[in-house]
């Protein structure tokens, strides 16, 4: 409310602006002393600015603005983009990982020459992301994914002397290089069947169109575009290629803020876009996202159940989590009452998964900084030489499978009885199958660790600080989740339910 009354409505975007000076101060400083490699001042900017955009999300998410209650999303520039509680829900998870990944970053990138680069290219894809959760036109979407994605392709090639480094990079970017133009064209048949790109203008024409064919092509291959960036089947097979080659902070990354990023956007496209009571009849995009988020879910959580190498492990759940979180949409249905109360909940996995899955691959970090190995074998005994470490991957482990008394369990009990309220029980029956599938490999590394004898001598020297504080505040985060989720759910689900209205 005091948003609204007593500041300029672009000020709604403090958090991104937060973000994008940042940014803009990194590359200030790198300019001014190019050969600097001062890890503490340029970790420290990153972290101050990240953690600046999540004061200015939760303020702002608190004080209700956006919100139905103070009247409803603020449109800024000519509806091109809308900050409502949704939109500043994201900003908040944004922020939080990059604030992990930098802090992580600190110790991992203490000796590279180009440290200035990557954390200017870190904070300029939390603002794309930003942006992305922000957008209120399929012009504006696109334009803010690239922004999250290019600096993103640079990111996972960012150790130029590994090869699977580069490799992975050159993949991602040929693959998103792909889907991009995959989703531009088919945000263009949208526009040539509705003559608008604004979402609210999109939705009112649909209604009427006379080229319903056009128009489902359309939705379709922008459906494909979003699955790439949440990284859903067909469009998966990038990932674990493009988390095992990048840094294992950049790892944390993508695969927990971009994957936010991306149902961010498709939340807000498919349900006021190419919402259920203006879509021609014909259309079924909930069908399509039932069958990729059982698909997805079934196919990452059994790949993962077959490796060997623990960070690909990490990517292969990744993907499964993702078909999860696809239940947000893929339980809907028109006029339906439940509608905000599933979309929250998957809101609120992604927000739990945003700790728990950053923490992990941030200690898969912490054990290459010690040249432990990434095989499950490698992690035997670990957890007598590092017991603080390894006990908080256990709450990684344990929560990601979504056992009790863990955050994750909370975080998919809710999306599950909101699939079930929903009416979709037996998408509900095949998340919670996939669920405990994945208690299998994420008990080997719990297993590895605690029980099994080590098969040589760890030289863990050192502790560094930036990474063991990562991991900590994740894993703090994770357990903070318990008492805290209420909250958490009950927000999720009234921004969430803002939509419908």
């Amino acid at each position: 409310m005091l948003l609204q009354s007593q500041l300029p409505n672009w000020m709604a975007l403090a958090p991104v602006f937060a973000l994008a000076l940042t940014a803009l101060l990194l590359l200030v400083v790198d300019s001014i002393d190019p050969d600097s490699t001062n890890s503490t001042a340029l970790a420290g900017i990153s972290v101050v600015g990240s953690l600046t955009s999540l004061g200015l999300a939760g303020w702002f998410l608190t004080a209700g603005t956006g919100q139905v209650s103070t009247g409803g999303g603020i449109s800024l520039y000519g509806d091109a983009l809308v900050v409502d509680g949704m939109a500043l829900f994201f900003m908040a998870i944004f922020a939080s990982v990059t604030a992990m990944v930098t802090i992580a970053s600190y110790d991992y990138l203490r000796t590279d020459a180009h440290q200035a680069e990557f954390y200017t290219l870190v904070i300029l894809a939390a603002t794309g992301m930003g942006l992305m959760a922000s957008a209120n036109s399929l012009a504006t979407a696109f334009v803010s994914l690239e922004l999250a994605s290019l600096p993103s392709y640079a990111l996972v090639a960012f150790l130029k002397k590994n090869r699977g480094s580069v490799e992975a990079g050159l993949k991602y970017f040929l693959i998103g290089a792909v889907s991009s133009s995959v989703f531009a064209f088919g945000i263009s048949l949208v526009y040539a069947a509705t003559g608008s790109l604004v979402f609210g203008d999109v939705a009112e024409a649909l209604s009427g169109t006379d080229f319903v064919g056009v128009a489902g092509v359309g939705v379709l291959m922008i459906a494909g575009g979003f699955a790439f960036k949440t990284a859903s089947v067909p469009f998966h097979f990038w990932a674990p290629e493009a988390y095992e080659g990048a840094p294992a902070p950049i790892s944390a990354f993508l695969s927990s803020a971009s994957k936010a990023a991306g149902f961010a956007v498709a939340f807000r496209v498919f349900t006021e876009a190419f919402a259920l009571t203006a879509i021609p009849q014909g259309i079924d995009w909930v069908l399509l996202f039932q069958v990729l988020a059982v698909v997805t879910m079934t196919l990452g959580n059994f790949a993962a159940a077959t490796q060997e190498n623990v960070k690909r492990m990490l990517a292969y759940s990744s993907i499964g989590h993702a078909g999860y979180a696809l239940i947000g949409l893929a339980a809907l249905s028109a006029g339906s009452a439940q509608n905000g109360n599933v979309m929250g909940a998957s809101m609120a996995h992604l927000l739990v998964y945003g700790f728990m899955n950053t923490g992990a691959f941030l200690f898969i970090a912490l054990t290459e900084h010690w040249n432990v190995g990434r095989r499950f074998e490698d992690f035997n005994g670990l957890g007598s030489q590092a017991p603080v470490a390894c006990a908080a991957m256990t709450v990684f482990m344990f929560s990601l499978a979504g056992l009790p008394p863990f955050g994750g369990f909370f975080s998919k009990y809710f999306l599950f009885a909101g699939a079930i309220g929903a009416g979709f029980w037996w998408l509900a029956a095949v998340g919670a199958i996939n669920s405990a599938l994945s208690l299998f490999y994420y008990s080997r590394v719990v297993k590895a660790m605690w029980i099994e004898d080590a098969t040589r001598e760890f030289e863990i020297a050192s502790k560094p600080l930036g990474l063991y504080a990562a991991v900590m505040i994740a894993a703090l985060g994770t357990l903070l989740l318990l008492p805290g989720f209420g909250p958490v759910i009950e927000v999720a689900q009234s921004v969430a339910t803002a939509l419908f209205a």
